[in-house]
């Protein structure tokens, strides 16, 4: 049976704000979180990630009432990330109206968290997020950093990946900190590799530019697509992405 691909608008919230930058900096206003939700969730997307690209403290209350708000008019999966760093900050997450929870930086500073949150929730609400730049210091090539991609590790992104999906993670979502923002196209050889060692669903994030880019990246492994800058843009519509991958022989939903 094939399994249909998705396509995930992200959303970077920010203070209320949608934001994006390029390669996670110069960020600038996008637009309101709640309205291109729903911008979205008309034009056929499948799921919307939300990351609150600050994570303190006082934008907590905040993220919450985005999502609320959100989930009254958008029907359809909603992924959170950002500061979510106990299994208590997951529970109020999805009483908010998330249906998926994404851990980075508080995993990675403790791992067994992974496994505390799906043995709670179970592995389809954990969503690995992953940003990851190029390295020579790992065996792969690649690490993982931390705090929005501010704070490089020593962690090799592959190991540390097939780690949690052993803790209990039930999707990766890899982003490429060197692709993000640019619109050159998706990191395939990290894709590829991501895949090669990944017995859960991939979703590729970082890079997005045109049509063109799409297709390639499910040909490396990805399993769902997300994209920021083009939606928020609108240089292009979720259903110009699933025309480009049906006409690729690629089945979406």
């Amino acid at each position: 049976m094939t399994v249909a691909v998705r396509v995930i608008p992200c959303l970077d919230v920010a203070a209320g704000r949608v934001v994006k930058g390029v390669n996670f900096t110069n960020l600038r206003d996008a637009g309101d979180p709640v309205e291109l939700a729903a911008r979205y969730f008309e034009q056929g997307a499948d799921e919307i990630t939300f990351l609150d690209v600050t994570a303190t403290i006082d934008n907590r209350d905040t993220m919450h009432e985005v999502v609320r708000a959100t989930a009254e008019q958008v029907f359809i999966p909603l992924t959170v990330g950002g500061g979510v760093r106990t299994t208590d900050d997951v529970a109020r997450l999805l009483a908010s109206g998330a249906d998926k929870v994404g851990v980075n930086s508080a995993a990675i500073a403790r791992p067994a968290l992974v496994g505390e949150i799906a043995d709670r929730f179970g592995a389809q609400v954990l969503v690995l997020s992953l940003d990851v730049t190029r390295s020579l210091s790992t065996p792969s090539g690649f690490v993982v950093t931390t705090h929005g991609g501010r704070t490089l590790t020593d962690i090799d992104a592959l190991a540390w990946a097939a780690e949690a999906i052993e803790r209990g993670a039930g999707e990766l979502l890899v982003n490429s900190i060197d692709a993000d923002g640019t619109r050159d196209g998706f990191d395939l050889e990290l894709i590829a590799a991501m895949r090669a060692i990944s017995r859960v669903p991939v979703i590729a994030s970082g890079g997005a530019g045109t049509l063109a880019h799409f297709a390639p990246a499910i040909a490396a492994g990805a399993d769902a697509l997300l994209a920021a800058s083009v939606f928020h843009d609108a240089d292009l519509t979720v259903g110009d992405i699933k025309q480009e991958l049906a006409s690729a022989g690629i089945t979406t939903r």
